[in-house]
């Protein structure tokens, strides 16, 4: 198969998964280029510093120890190999998580049969996405793939990172109303984190 583009690995996390204890890889290669993300390294979609035989024999050795694999990035739904990965994580007894932004619709719907949970990642008022993600079109692609995953009965988180230059309270009034409007629970806020984050002007804020 693809090999699936790995450039870390935490090998014990509580907090990737809420209730889990996993193992969280994450993936090279994201299309959005968020202004406050914390992993910048993983935005150039370029070939992983980890082999998946490496990260494979490390999941082999904690069967029964883990309850599940989470795979993050960058965006992994950016990857060919998923499918495949995913399928073998879960012949190896593992559950299997997923964080996301949505920007592949149609990729996401080919793997949420795969999954037992997603962490998605709301950036905005869908109308006003480009502002975070940099992508004109972008708000289109993540309401799209946040439907897929609410159509799929695939258990879920909703979280939305704040940083007062980037989205003020009409922002997240107007979110809320967007997911409202989908059937949908306002999104669990979560501060912006500097560690990572390479835009001086948001870190001195």
């Amino acid at each position: 198969m693809a090999e699936l583009a790995i450039s870390g690995l935490v090998r014990h996390s509580t907090c990737d998964w809420p209730g889990e204890l996993v193992a969280v890889l994450f993936t090279q290669g994201c299309p959005w280029s968020c202004r406050y993300c914390h992993n910048p390294d993983l935005i150039p979609a370029r070939a992983g510093t980890l082999p998946w035989s490496e990260v494979r024999a490390f999941l082999d050795s904690r069967r029964g120890l883990l309850d599940g694999v989470v795979i993050s990035g960058g965006e992994p739904t950016l990857q060919a190999a998923l499918p495949a990965v995913l399928a073998e994580i879960r012949s190896m007894g593992f559950r299997t998580g997923l964080h996301s932004a949505g920007p592949y619709p149609e990729r996401l719907a080919r793997v949420l049969p795969l999954l037992d949970w997603v962490g998605f990642d709301v950036k905005a008022p869908f109308a006003d996405y480009a502002r975070i993600t940099g992508v004109p079109g972008s708000g289109l692609r993540a309401q799209e793939s946040l439907r897929l995953l609410q159509e799929s009965g695939v258990a879920h988180a909703l979280r939305t990172t704040v940083h007062p230059l980037l989205l003020g309270p009409g922002d997240l009034d107007r979110i809320g109303t967007d997911l409202a409007g989908m059937g949908l629970p306002m999104a669990e806020l979560q501060p912006f984190r500097a560690e990572g984050c390479i835009d001086t002007e948001l870190c001195a804020t």
